[in-house]
């Protein structure tokens, strides 16, 4: 395992470890303000429910009073009751929503609350009388209902006194167990991060020692290299009978036997191209000479047949003649093409500055009849570049697109794009186009989409055109269909 993948691992543990020791306190600490709020809050509803004790009791104190001495201040405590008393009740209710048995005992406890000011309200009315025994009987009615209710009070007090205990020893357990996870949290990190620390120097000094090892293995790597790139140098200018002296067995070795044994192998193989080179040459020069010889005497029998005999020709014969005229110029069309195709490639043509505006109008003078017009973008470059090939290219496609028009007269065009390393160049005609089916079929040898009654042609100038241009590292597309033109895109490296 390398040294930067055992340190990312350290890292990692040591950071899980910190983050579930941290989470742990955190969790720990989160625990504690629960039972801490929890606490307040069980306080809260114990000062909440004496406070409703003590109005009850104060609203019942003041009515007595009221009573006795028909003082109206002492009534003050009463009305203070009576408009407290339902809200604080609502606000207990709310605070206890979370224990059934609290919420039972303060609906009971309302219910005590409600009876007990329906029987004070009568007594605070001065203007009713009370007789000695019906006053008595009220007040018996008043005090057995306070009895009720402070019982009540004392078992809603109690459970919260229940629940206090037991929230206030949880508090207390938490308490004494945060700073433990602290503690440990920090050992663990501690821990880790010395662990870690310990296992970065050992892994850095066995890489120290490594290296110095490998700065002599180096040495003698560097050396082999050379003489490997010396090889490969020697090679790339063409000399093929160099070797690379070695006695090793290892991977460089074996290497080094490889390059040899390939070098040898190359020598070889160049020895029998240049004698197929020169096989092929021979059979040019026997296709340019011996086969249009024949051909050319064939056409010049036609001609004597024609001159000669004017009048015994019928004129089915004269079609017959101009059809062997027709056949003759193809096949020797066809030899042509053979033989420029067989070129691309094998001669280096010289690479000059081209103006490729001024390239498309000699190209348009040779093959765009008058009736056709050609557009020439405004963006055509000036560049250095293989001319001759280009000047082909644009030759057969341009040629093509006035060949097989459908009409006696079109409209051709020619633009260009710059992309970053070739310039895009595009043949445009108004033509009867190409079906998407028959895009790469035209690219191959002696493929044409018409009858050759129709047209004479090899089927050969679009395979010389992808030829060229796959030697110069480029594409050529067909954007078209059927009764829409045809477009030719190719690509062009700028230097």
């Amino acid at each position: 395992m390398r040294l930067n993948t055992k340190i990312l691992i350290g890292f990692g543990i040591a950071l899980i470890v910190l983050i579930l020791t941290s989470s742990a306190s955190l969790l720990s600490i989160h625990s504690l303000r629960t039972q801490t709020k929890r606490v307040q809050h069980t306080y809260q509803v114990m000062q909440q429910a004496d406070s409703l004790n003590t109005l009850l009791r104060e609203a019942q104190s003041g009515v007595r009073g009221y009573r006795l001495t028909y003082d109206p201040a002492f009534l003050q405590t009463y009305a203070r009751a009576d408009s407290v008393l339902q809200r604080l009740q609502i606000r207990i209710k709310r605070m206890t929503a979370d224990n059934a048995t609290q919420q039972i005992r303060l609906d009971s406890l309302r219910v005590m609350t409600a009876r007990e000011m329906s029987i004070l309200r009568p007594l605070t009315d001065a203007r009713r009388g009370f007789s000695p025994s019906d006053l008595t009987t009220t007040l018996t009615t008043d005090r057995l209902t306070m009895r009720s209710a402070r019982e009540l009070f004392v078992r809603v007090k109690q459970e919260e006194l229940r629940l206090l205990a037991q929230r206030t020893e949880r508090q207390d357990g938490l308490e004494n167990l945060t700073p433990v996870f602290v503690v440990v949290s920090g050992l663990l990190a501690i821990i880790t991060v010395l662990w870690l620390f310990s296992r970065i120097v050992r892994e850095l000094n066995d890489n120290e020692r490594l290296q110095k090892e490998l700065q002599t293995v180096n040495a003698e790597v560097a050396h082999r290299i050379g003489l490997i790139r010396e090889l490969a140098g020697r090679v790339v200018k063409g000399d093929y009978s160099v070797k690379i002296p070695t006695t090793e067995t290892d991977s460089l070795g074996d290497l080094a036997a490889q390059l040899n044994f390939m070098t040898q192998s190359l020598d070889q193989s160049f020895s029998a191209l240049r004698q197929r080179n020169q096989e092929l040459d021979q059979f040019a020069y026997v296709a340019s000479h011996d086969l249009k010889a024949p051909l050319r005497g064939v056409m010049t029998i036609v001609k004597w047949i024609e001159q000669e005999h004017p009048d015994e020709l019928s004129a089915q014969l004269r079609a017959y003649l101009e059809q062997m005229r027709g056949r003759l110029a193809r096949l020797e069309d066809l030899i042509n093409g053979l033989l420029a195709y067989a070129r691309v490639g094998r001669a280096a043509n010289a690479r000059t500055e081209t103006d490729v505006n001024a390239l498309l109008h000699e190209v348009a003078e040779l093959v765009v009849p008058a009736d056709f017009q050609l557009k020439i973008g405004p963006n055509m470059p000036v560049f250095v570049t293989d001319r001759l090939s280009l000047q082909q290219v644009f030759t057969n496609l341009l040629s093509n697109a006035v060949k097989y028009h459908h009409q006696g007269h079109g409209h051709l065009a020619v633009s260009c794009r710059e992309l970053e390393k070739q310039y895009e160049f595009r043949v445009q005609d108004d033509g009867p186009g190409i079906a998407p089916e028959y895009h790469q079929k035209i690219f191959q040898l002696f493929q044409t989409l018409r009858d050759r009654n129709t047209a004479e042609s090899t089927g050969i100038g679009l395979s010389i055109v992808k030829k060229i241009i796959d030697e110069q590292m480029g594409t050529i597309t067909v954007d078209s269909a059927a009764g829409r033109g045809a477009g030719f895109i190719f690509t062009w490296p700028k230097g």
